[in-house]
């Protein structure tokens, strides 16, 4: 194990935090506004919608986040209406192809986790909302949408992660973030164990900042959790006082 090395690569793979933290926020950030929208369309009654957001969850959860880097970065290009638009500009950075397919990956994945936190609310609130007054749109943001947050926070919270990760793959398309400026060391010192070791220990260490900070928000969104804890907690510091006298 070649320790010198290792020290060596720390600092220079520290260089590539910023850009993979700057991926993970990014697309996270435009995937959940993304994500929705395609919940919606999702529970929405009009067929054309419903199927048009049940297809693009299937392909983009269907389909390897690797592929479709790939399919972004050197497909668009071969186009020639997509080389003379707008969007050409765009479409020829690696930079902004990754944000697009991590944003297409996660919104895609975190709908169904919305999704599944909407369904999650009891009908019974929705109606009583109606009965109270409220429009569609004052339920969705008063009722609906503050619970299914907290029901979709934990698995939201494994989706973070999986996006922090999947920002490696960025390195394929020339991006030099942690793993991408891991391979480039590699490839002068062939010694990729000491290497990998080190950008193992930073992805370790954003995970582990990210599952705290989740669960701290899941535990500041549920109060009645917190009170049941804490009520849990008494009752066995009684039955222990209790247990104390007793033997006395």
């Amino acid at each position: 194990m070649d320790f010198d090395l290792m020290a060596e690569a720390l600092p220079k793979i520290l260089d590539g935090l910023p850009v993979t933290m700057a991926l993970a926020a990014t697309s996270l950030f435009a995937g959940f506004f993304l994500a929705v929208g395609i919940a919606l369309m999702r529970l929405s009654s009009f067929r054309p919608v419903s199927a048009f957001a049940y297809g693009f969850v299937y392909v983009f959860r269907g389909t390897p986040l690797l592929v479709q880097i790939f399919l972004i970065y050197y497909g668009t290009g071969q186009f020639e209406v997509v080389r003379e638009s707008f969007l050409w500009p765009v479409l020829r950075e690696a930079w902004w192809c990754a944000i697009l397919a991590l944003t297409l990956n996660t919104g895609a994945y975190t709908s169904e986790i919305i999704r599944g936190g909407i369904l999650s609310v009891p009908f019974g609130q929705v109606e009583a909302a109606k009965a109270c007054g409220m429009n569609a749109l004052m339920r969705f943001r008063r009722i609906v949408f503050p619970q299914a947050i907290r029901q979709a926070l934990p698995a939201y919270g494994n989706e973070i992660i999986l996006m922090i990760k999947s920002t490696s793959l960025a390195s394929t398309i020339t991006l030099l973030e942690m793993t991408g400026i891991a391979r480039k060391m590699i490839s002068q010192t062939y010694k990729p164990l000491e290497i990998f070791l080190v950008a193992a220990v930073f992805y370790l260490t954003l995970v582990f900042v990210v599952t705290r900070l989740v669960a701290f928000i899941e535990h500041r969104l549920n109060p009645d959790r917190r009170d049941a804890v804490r009520s849990a907690k008494g009752k066995d510091m009684t039955t222990v006082a209790a247990v104390g006298s007793d033997v006395r």
